[in-house]
């Protein structure tokens, strides 16, 4: 009997592409693929624990660039070079994007596949992310009692208390406002950094003034609408987190200790830079 199937054609490797790599360097090796893809450790046999871990490990990278952006955003803030910080802000928020959808997936969990390996966290929580924590700092809300998840580890501990006493990005952006010569009170200029940012007449007339004139003061403005983009995403990381735990665990106490949905909702309720929200009922 004939056989009539086309013939499949064997790949041949496009030609000018190097295949000895007995001496020189990989992708894999490149980005260190045999670390990352042997780092799902389950610690329990169940299917979805894999999700699970790779949820978390993936939504940590995403959150060091972020540090990494916004580190660098601050630099420049300072140095009075705004325009490199906008790309710095634009891409820290196309991230967030990737963080919000991730809840999306992790949402795919129900409540009985979580239970077969929820008791296998022990008291390990996403409440102790210290690389949130960071970004947290890094955008000005501050919390020194926080430090106590972290004082087992001296280093980590150092790097965390280091952000908490430095200014954030909205710092170092109202000061950008004073050295532009808008009249802000001296107490938003020096203060203590580790405190919790609280909002300022003096910063939210400046800002008023700004999005009055928007042709005079432009890069100011987009600084502005750059941190709201960035302020914006983060309340929904928050909320979708939110509603992800909701789902998944109801009103449990969380696997750290915390309050679990209870604190989420608390947290929504804080703003970052509230100047910026307000000016809006000023227009």
């Amino acid at each position: 009997m004939t056989d009539h199937r086309p013939k499949q054609r064997e790949e041949v490797p496009e030609e000018g592409i190097h295949t000895d790599f007995s001496r020189e360097m990989t992708y894999g090796d490149y980005l260190q693929l045999d670390r990352i893809l042997n780092s799902q450790q389950r610690l329990s046999g169940h299917h979805d624990e894999m999700l699970f871990i790779i949820i978390h490990q993936v939504s940590e990278l995403w959150m060091k660039l972020i540090l990494h952006e916004l580190e660098a955003a601050v630099t420049s803030i300072r140095k009075d070079d705004l325009e490199p910080a906008f790309k710095m802000l634009a891409r820290a928020s196309r991230i967030q994007e990737q963080l919000i959808q991730s809840w999306e997936v992790l949402s795919t969990l129900t409540p009985s596949e979580y239970m077969q390996f929820r008791g296998k966290l022990g008291h390990s929580s996403g409440f102790q992310s210290y690389q949130n924590r960071l970004i947290e700092f890094a955008l000005g809300h501050k919390n020194r009692r926080v430090l106590a998840v972290y004082q087992h580890e001296p280093e980590l501990y150092r790097r965390l208390e280091k952000a908490l006493n430095e200014p954030g990005i909205y710092d170092v952006s109202i000061q950008s406002l004073a050295a532009r010569g808008f009249p802000v009170d001296s107490s938003c200029l020096e203060r203590d950094w580790s405190e919790d940012y609280r909002p300022h007449p003096s910063v939210e007339a400046a800002w008023l003034a700004v999005y009055r004139d928007v042709k005079k003061y432009w890069d100011l403005y987009e600084l502005a609408e750059k941190l709201m983009d960035i302020e914006d995403r983060q309340q929904q990381w928050r909320y979708n987190h939110m509603k992800t735990v909701e789902r998944i665990i109801g009103h449990k106490q969380g696997t750290g200790g915390s309050a679990g949905v209870s604190y989420l909702k608390r947290v929504l309720d804080h703003r970052f830079f509230p100047e910026l929200w307000n000016l809006r009922t000023q227009l």
